[in-house]
């Protein structure tokens, strides 16, 4: 008995988008739909290493393409692990996607851009069929369920599906597209199938067929033949593989629609044989917008797919890179306890790290620009490695890009550039946390280094703070902050300034309660004043971020200096008044107010806005009427 349901509220939208709107690649459909039923026999694969009973001697492992003029239709079918009536509604009646909603968002964006092209970027799969179809029927029989335990499931797409009993010889799902008529010329052709699926999917290791009628000597007859080469990619010699066919392979198991930035394939011996295939992308992959933890390649042994996401292959920073690894000497029965203390796991892991380091570095040197587009969407990904790896910390540092006080924005430098480019005079590396460049650049710290051309990186992403306990030197030059202690090589204070402010700079803190202490500043040039940390305390970058981050409770206050230019008009003025009246009420006013401007000036917030803005406008009136 058939029966009618609604499909979930956010799949109605995405089906809504898909028939409604201009896919500029409607071939896509082939591709998921093969991918799909590639899945399902490598899970049945997998499912029967301990249970062979369960595939009932079909082991002719296959994808079949049909296609059938006559009525119009499309045919995949697979003998895979199938699906029984509750994975069917669950599968096909909603998407199991913890960012639909995000996904949705992005896709009504990128129609109203026209750049209608979101299919095979989010992985859409089954859901792409309907942009070829108007109607969707799919058979399915569960891996060791009986003929009379098979499903069907239809819909137009529209808003409803409906699913009742039905009957199939063999295990496995066939999805039949009744083709709209615009869609017949381009899908009915043998010719086009052939194209499509080696132009998608020629590097499957199951096998695709291709059925469709031939007419000879006035007689119809039906003929089949493989049109893969059904050799898996990786499997293959690096020679043997087109910079197309890696960037296909890519698109399936990076689920982009760019290319990639660098392509890793190489075979492993020694210690044990494994194939490796690996893909490093240009940006930020989009299911990274989304909550998913799976990472890691594809783990195969013996050609059969163990783990769609290996996580025991490759270190949590490195997460964004994709692919396959394959090694025969392994267990098939392996499982992810195992994974996480096997020793031939490790070793691979370990060459994996070492080769997708190096294979970053190159891409560094060789393509700078695809680099700093890589680097400024996955670099705060990658510096979560300084955290974890210290054996290849120095290596991971090589890789880091930095805005900087002397560079150009859209050329950040590196440590080695940095080191380079340093005076012989000069000992340390001078960096300084913001939230931008140009937050960074109003910064008065920055005075006297601007002034004697010693560079200072800036330090933009929130992870920079976190990782800076962990990176405290780079080849023997130590990372010095450039708002926190007092810098040696800068112009020094001379003892005739010491001794004409040392009452008072003692005063301050009597003024500004909650103050370290004041002195006279090194870094400044043109500013009156400026608030740094002691040497070893969180900046108030850190302190913002925590504060952010809801994470500053129950932290101590960081110590926090002000430093004042003794050659600046207005803190000479000041000098000199407290030398003739040290109790005015002029003191304390204006060394608040500089303390609030400083604070300004660090990317902080004042306590008191008001507060500030009335004694700023006293001071003016004051003064105007002096």
């Amino acid at each position: 008995m058939s029966e009618t349901k609604e499909f979930k509220a956010e799949l109605k939208q995405l089906l809504h988008l898909i028939t409604h709107s201009l896919y500029s690649d409607k071939e896509i459909f082939l591709r998921e739909l093969i991918s799909n039923a590639s899945d399902a026999i490598n899970k049945a694969k997998f499912d029967s290493l301990d249970k062979n009973d369960l595939l009932q001697n079909d082991k002719d492992w296959r994808i079949t393409i049909r296609v059938d003029k006559d009525l119009n239709t499309l045919t995949v079918s697979d003998n895979g692990v199938g699906m029984s009536q509750e994975e069917v509604i669950q599968n096909l009646g909603t998407i199991a996607h913890s960012g639909t909603k995000a996904f949705l968002e992005r896709s009504k964006e990128a129609l109203a851009s026209n750049r209608p092209d979101l299919i095979g970027q989010f992985g859409v799969g089954f859901y792409s069929s309907f942009m070829v179809a108007d109607k969707v029927t799919v058979i399915t029989r569960r891996i060791g369920a009986t003929e009379a335990e098979a499903v069907s499931w239809t819909s137009d797409g529209q808003g409803t599906y409906s699913v009742e009993s039905t009957t199939r010889p063999r295990r496995g799902t066939d999805v039949i597209l009744h083709l709209k008529e615009e869609a017949r010329e381009d899908f009915l052709e043998p010719g086009a199938i052939r194209g499509l699926v080696r132009k998608f999917s020629d590097f499957l290791e199951n096998p695709v067929f291709l059925e469709h009628q031939v007419t000879e000597k006035d007689e119809t007859k039906w003929e089949s033949s493989q049109i893969n080469s059904s050799k898996a990619i990786w499997l293959r010699a690096k020679s043997e593989v087109t910079t197309e066919e890696y960037n296909e392979f890519y698109k399936q198991v990076g689920n982009d629609f760019e290319t990639p930035a660098k392509v890793i394939h190489y075979s492993g011996e020694g210690f044990a044989e494994f194939r490796v295939l690996l893909f490093i992308p240009k940006q930020r992959p989009y299911d990274f917008e989304f909550y998913d933890p799976k990472y890691g390649p594809k783990l195969y042994v013996q050609r059969v797919l163990i783990q769609d996401h290996c996580a025991e292959l490759i270190p949590p920073y490195l997460r964004f890179v994709r692919g396959v690894v394959d090694c025969p000497d392994l267990p098939l029965n392996v499982s992810r306890e195992i994974l996480q203390d096997n020793v031939i796991i490790q070793k691979i892991r370990k060459d994996i790290t070492k080769e997708i380091l190096k294979a970053l570095k190159d891409l560094k040197s060789s393509e700078p620009e695809v680099y700093r587009k890589f680097f400024s969407e996955l670099g705060q990904i990658v510096k979560e490695g300084i955290r974890i790896d210290f054996e290849h910390k120095e290596r991971i540092m090589d890789l880091m890009l930095f805005e900087s006080l002397l560079g150009e924005a859209e050329k950040p430098t590196d440590f080695a550039e940095y080191v380079g480019k340093m005076a012989l005079e000069q000992k340390d590396i001078f960096h300084l946390g913001a939230e931008s460049r140009q937050v960074a650049l109003a910064s008065p710290v920055l005075e006297a280094f601007r002034k004697r051309s010693i560079n200072v990186l800036f330090l933009t992403d929130p992870v920079d703070q976190f990782i800076l306990p962990y990176m405290n030197e780079y080849k023997g030059r130590k990372l010095v902050a450039a708002d926190q202690g007092e810098i040696p090589g800068l112009e020094a204070v001379t003892s005739e300034e010491e001794a004409t402010y040392a009452e008072f700079l003692d005063k301050w803190k009597e003024w500004i309660p909650g103050l370290t202490k004041a002195r006279l500043s090194t870094r400044l040039e043109e500013s009156p004043a400026c608030l740094v940390s002691s040497e070893g305390q969180s900046s108030a970058h850190m302190e913002r971020l925590l504060k952010r981050m809801g994470r500053s409770e129950g932290m101590p206050a960081p110590e926090r200096i002000v430093e004042l230019n003794p050659r600046h008009p207005f803190v000479k003025a000041m000098n000199d008044l407290f030398k003739t009246d040290p109790s005015s009420s002029k003191l304390i006013d204006s060394a608040k107010v500089l303390t609030d401007l400083a604070t300004m000036a660090e990317g902080s917030r004042v306590e008191d806005p008001t507060l500030m803005v009335k004694r700023v406008v006293s001071m003016m009136e004051a003064g105007l009427r002096s």
